[in-house]
């Protein structure tokens, strides 16, 4: 049920509210509830010395501070907003509600109040690059857009800028949707496969999170969900409003469909010519099929002239195949966003019509690379494995019908500077090098951000 903004901010005065993780999400919440009442205690299991300036800021805007190995124990609050990462059912906060505590999240109490529309996005690949065309287009339109969540930084400390007319363009991860009891206004679904396995008990929990964001909508509201994956497909059962399909396989009765290199848009018995991909100017199928889904999710709000701007300019996002420098004939490329399996098969190694240098491996989310074992031999001629992956690919790679002796060629090395420094010895002129680890990078680095900027580094040094 939709709140007011003042309604909420007059309900936490006097309330003493915990925030778990001291992350970016949560540090700029301390100066606004403390703002209108609230007593904030920050949570975190990491002591003061390792938190450094996330622990002096809190404490400056007004926080007390609740840390190390106990940092839940007997903890007396009103309320507790759980870090995303935090498993939804784990002991502590189990505790916590036994004690009648509420247990809510950033994102949950921004859906409660924001005053605007709010399209989100959720899937396991693509997210964010659908997510960002999405903001694109509609501030191509005009509209005064506020972009966050998953993305890079949470919306709810801009609230009180917020205005009616603007839109919130979103992106979701299962950590944030397995807790939400709000569905957007226009609610998108780029694909799902397994995923977060490390943090999930199973498959089903990963997909039963992913549906609330369809869960809750009304008939006024429009779910877009890709036809061509059969568990998004089937999400439509779910969807009380509008529902709109993407493919690149069928012609759909409504929604967008790849015809030839025509991508038109299918609506009440008419056919609308809407972009030819020939003009998309980030390369890759997977990428089509993320225009696909912007163009249903934007439908009605943004002109066709708009939707084929922003195709011809906008030139891609940070660590998603993005181009790093040419050395000596050879291009490098950083994908680190690629932290499954299934987005490195379906996006660097869809591009090129020869075999690259792939640097790959990881922290383990205990998905299967068989069918990645396959696809590397297909497209890759040496492949530079690190990490807690890196003997699960090795063993697809081998077990592949299509492996070879030295097809490809692989090399295990220790971290992400020997990596590049073998990608350099083994590459000559005309190859690409792409570090597409498919595998997430909590094992060396704390997130696909900070491993992208160091592969960047490194390359920029040779």
């Amino acid at each position: 049920m939709k709140q007011s903004m003042q309604d909420f901010f007059a309900s936490i005065n006097g309330k003493r509210i915990a925030l778990i993780g001291m992350g970016r999400s949560h540090l700029p919440l301390i100066p606004l509830f403390t703002k209108y009442g609230a007593t904030v205690i920050a949570c975190d299991k990491r002591d003061e010395e390792a938190l450094g300036e996330a622990a002096v800021q809190a404490k400056a805007d007004g926080a007390t501070l609740s840390l190390g190995e106990h940092y839940l124990d007997d903890l007396d609050v009103d309320i507790a907003l759980r870090t995303p990462g935090m498993r939804f059912y784990c002991e502590e906060l189990n505790a916590l509600r036994d004690k009648g505590v509420e247990i809510s999240s950033e994102m949950e109490i921004f859906f409660d109040i924001c005053p605007c529309k709010i399209f989100a996005v959720t899937g396991s690949d693509g997210k964010t690059t659908t997510t960002t065309v999405i903001s694109e287009m509609l501030k191509k339109q005009g509209y005064t857009v506020h972009i966050g969540g998953n993305i890079g930084k949470p919306l709810l400390p801009e609230i009180e800028t917020i205005q009616k007319t603007d839109v919130c363009v979103v992106e979701l991860s299962s950590f944030q949707l397995i807790s939400m009891r709000q569905s957007p206004d226009v609610a998108v679904v780029t694909n799902l496969a397994p995923n977060h396995l490390d943090i999930h008990k199973d498959m089903q929990e990963y997909i039963e999170a992913k549906r609330n964001i369809v869960l809750y909508q009304n008939g006024k509201q429009k779910a877009v969900l890709n036809y061509d994956n059969e568990i998004t497909r089937l999400f439509d059962m779910s969807c009380e409003g509008e529902v709109v399909f993407f493919s690149r396989r069928k012609k759909v009765r409504c929604g967008a469909y790849l015809d030839g290199d025509m991508i038109e848009y299918a609506e009440d018995g008419k056919i609308f010519d809407v972009l030819d991909i020939r003009d998309i100017k980030i390369p890759g199928m997977h990428n089509v099929e993320n225009y696909m889904t912007a163009i249903c999710a934007v439908w009605g709000f943004v002109s066709v002239e708009n939707i084929q701007k922003v195709a011809r300019e906008f030139g891609g996002v940070e660590h998603r195949a993005e181009f790093v420098r040419e050395l000596s004939g050879v291009k490098y490329y950083n994908d680190s966003i690629a932290s499954s399996p299934t987005r490195t098969a379906s996006g660097t190694l869809s591009l090129y019509d020869f075999k690259i240098i792939l640097i790959a491996g990881g922290y383990d989310k205990h998905l299967d690379y068989t069918e990645l074992g396959s696809v590397i031999c297909d497209k890759v001629k040496t492949v530079i494995l690190m990490g807690a992956t890196a003997d699960k690919i090795e063993t697809a790679i081998k077990a592949s019908p299509k492996y070879a002796e030295n097809n490809p060629v692989i090399i295990r090395v220790k971290d992400m500077a020997e990596a590049v420094e073998k990608a350099r010895e083994n590459a000559v002129s005309g190859d690409i090098v792409s570090m597409s680890p498919a595998s997430a990078s909590f094992d060396l680095y704390k997130d696909f951000d900070a491993r992208g900027k160091h592969f960047k580094a490194l390359v920029n040094a040779l």
